[in-house]
């Protein structure tokens, strides 16, 4: 027997599609039918109710709807801390120095390594978690950490488990050129990429996409082209660090193989954002690791917007250059330390990431209808503050914090959706442990959610 119809209204939804300011729909209704959103719309517009009287009408008090937050870019899969390496760049430490002394991404490869596929996974939930506490329904994840053949592949195994822990969407990335191991010479270890372990993870179904850090202390672009033009043999996607410390070129190569993204920036010319505007790839900026840097050299958002390029934001979740699990400050950090609007900072959270990871189902409206792959919904009060992190709001009676999609009262909650599958509600989708619950000014209720064990802070 299929299952009623479902409609919600007293809502706004944000729809982020071009033409109007974030797509806004006031007083909006949305019907889910068949597990899938089929209409969303003005509630005077919405379709007539099933027959029989068998459509279940829920109300969302007003509630802010969004499409659901996709983070384009993590690391988020790693053992160990990288906190003493905060220290170091606080004493006048360069981020190629530590490198070149032991730390660093190879700091991360000793501990990783050590770690089999449920500790990996053990070890990295409570990043995930964080995430999703603050809106994210579909996460990148890249392995990178392991430098050799059996954990770059532990690594993709235990993200995917992760999606599987959680009902999220997880896309994995396989970045095995993230550096080259001790003893190894760069060319030797691309040939060792290239013939045994991206077709392993290939074959084993645990790639999705394929990255590579292009940079003077990594990989050269003549390099990293022999990795894409094996993954375009593969048939995957490939994306790219690109010109995070200085510029190599790697955007205009990216462009060149029709690449999902190129990410960091900070040294992107001229020729690197003509090249990314004529192949419509993606612009991911990563605010969190140009803070954590103490980076002085923006990426040049101006030129990128003159340009037409879309720009997506991600937290860059990793242990020793963007320990943040935080897609709102990372909005905030845009805005603040990149010059995006707020309605910028939400599109590259929502409808540019979906594109950075060629998922175009989601993030945005995606039809004549206005279908969406996931959503996210917020208290109404919450769309006029800053992000700065969850905000909680509200009379003593509104005892939940924004983050959260349950109403305070018990009663019907908004769905959330993906992929098409059967709409789950929020006291069936697995999720993050609650944490501790306080009173706080006005008797307002905060929820202090379990916080993640990070490196680098």
């Amino acid at each position: 027997m299929a299952a009623p119809d479902q409609l919600w209204v007293n809502l706004h939804a944000a729809t982020m599609a071009p033409g109007t300011p974030y797509g806004t729909i006031p007083d909006a209704a949305i019907l889910v039918r068949d597990g899938s959103i089929s209409w969303i719309g003005p509630r005077a517009e919405a379709p007539n109710l099933a027959a029989g009287g068998t459509t279940q009408i829920h109300d969302a008090r007003g509630a802010w709807v969004t499409p659901g937050l996709v983070d384009c870019h993590t690391h988020l899969v790693h053992g160990g801390s990288r906190a003493r390496e905060w220290e170091m760049r606080l004493a006048g430490e360069g981020y190629e120095a530590i490198a070149r002394a032991g730390g660093g991404i190879l700091s991360t490869v000793r501990a990783t390594r050590a770690l089999d596929e449920d500790a990996l996974a053990a070890e990295s939930l409570p990043r995930l978690d964080a995430l999703l506490a603050e809106g994210v329904t579909t996460v990148e994840i890249k392995s990178g950490y392991g430098l050799d053949t059996p954990t770059e592949l532990r690594m993709l195994a235990a993200a995917r488990r992760l999606g599987r822990m959680r009902g999220v969407t997880v896309r994995t990335t396989f970045l095995g050129a993230h550096a080259t191991p001790p003893g190894w010479d760069a060319d030797a270890y691309m040939d060792l990429l290239i013939r045994e372990t991206l077709p392993q993870a290939h074959a084993a179904g645990l790639a999705d996409a394929v990255d590579a850090f292009c940079e003077r202390i990594a990989f050269t672009p003549a390099q990293v082209r022999r990795l894409f033009e094996a993954a375009r043999g593969m048939g995957l996607p490939v994306k790219l660090h690109a010109e995070q410390l200085s510029n190599s070129g790697g955007a205009a190569l990216l462009a060149e193989c029709g690449g999902l993204s190129a990410d960091h920036l900070e040294h992107l010319d001229d020729a690197g954002v003509a090249a990314l505007a004529a192949s419509g790839s993606v612009a991911v900026l990563l605010p969190g690791a140009y803070y954590m840097l103490r980076e002085t050299q923006a990426p040049p958002v101006e030129a990128l917007r003159r340009a037409g390029v879309p720009m997506a934001v991600a937290t860059d979740c990793n242990p020793g250059t963007s320990p943040l699990c935080s897609p709102l400050l990372a909005m905030n950090m845009a805005c603040t330390l990149f010059g995006l609007s707020p309605e910028e900072a939400l599109a590259g959270f929502t409808r540019q990431a979906a594109r950075a990871l060629g998922l175009h189902d989601r993030g945005g409206p995606t039809s004549a209808c206005g279908a969406w792959g996931t959503r996210r919904s917020w208290p109404m009060r919450w769309a006029c503050r800053g992000w700065l992190g969850p905000l909680w709001e509200g009379t003593p009676d509104d005892r939940e914090p924004a983050h959260h999609t349950r109403p305070a009262r018990a009663g019907p909650v908004l769905p959330v959706l993906a992929d098409g599958g059967a709409a789950a509600h929020a006291d069936e989708q697995p999720g993050p442990r609650r944490g501790r619950a306080s009173a706080g000014p006005g008797g307002v209720r905060r929820h202090r959610p379990r916080r993640p064990q990070l490196g680098g802070v």
